[in-house]
């Protein structure tokens, strides 16, 4: 009886191993030992491809930055009190790796949207696609996909920083 228990025991064993030798690739030896020393090898392997991919995943989240919003656009970040006569526009600027997306909500004015997408290729942004979308008589909004240009880079609070910059110079 206890003949035939270790008899089971020992092909089942047998059968395991090679099953596992089946799915290790590059098995040199088929010896039990070389499976094993193989198998963990693979399995560590496999381990830190894992976490490869893992941190590629977590590198490619999008980073969001919407601008605080005050009612009236100031000339000097100084001087809060110092306000000019145009409400200040809402930017939105999105990043994942090169691609950029901003949205901007602003008061509608002649050649604005020119000005704004010369100032975005100052940025050292390459303008992929744009559209400018009138809301009614007063407002506009426009959305800019861009991609940042080779050896920079840039985040979406920056981005949009620079972007409340050069608003204040020609608002």
């Amino acid at each position: 009886d206890h003949v035939i228990a270790e008899r089971k025991r020992r092909e089942k064993l047998t059968q395991r191993f090679i099953a596992l030798s089946a799915i290790v690739p590059g098995l040199k030896k088929t010896d039990k030992a070389s499976v094993l020393g193989d198998a963990i090898k693979y399995l560590k392997q496999l381990q830190e491809r894992v976490k490869t991919l893992e941190e590629q995943t977590t590198k490619k989240t999008v980073e969001s930055v919407v601008s605080v919003k005050k009612s009236k656009l100031s000339d000097n970040d100084q001087n809060p009190d110092s306000f000019s006569d145009q409400p200040l526009p809402e930017i939105e600027a999105r990043v994942s790796n090169k691609d950029v997306l901003i949205r901007i909500h602003c008061v509608k004015q002649k050649g604005f949207a020119v000005r704004i997408l010369g100032e975005i290729e100052k940025l050292r942004l390459r303008v992929v696609n744009s559209s400018v979308l009138p809301f009614g008589d007063y407002i506009m909004d426009i959305t800019v996909v861009a991609q940042m240009e080779d050896e920079f880079c840039t985040t979406a609070k920056d981005l949009v920083r620079n972007l409340r910059l050069a608003f204040q110079h020609f608002m």
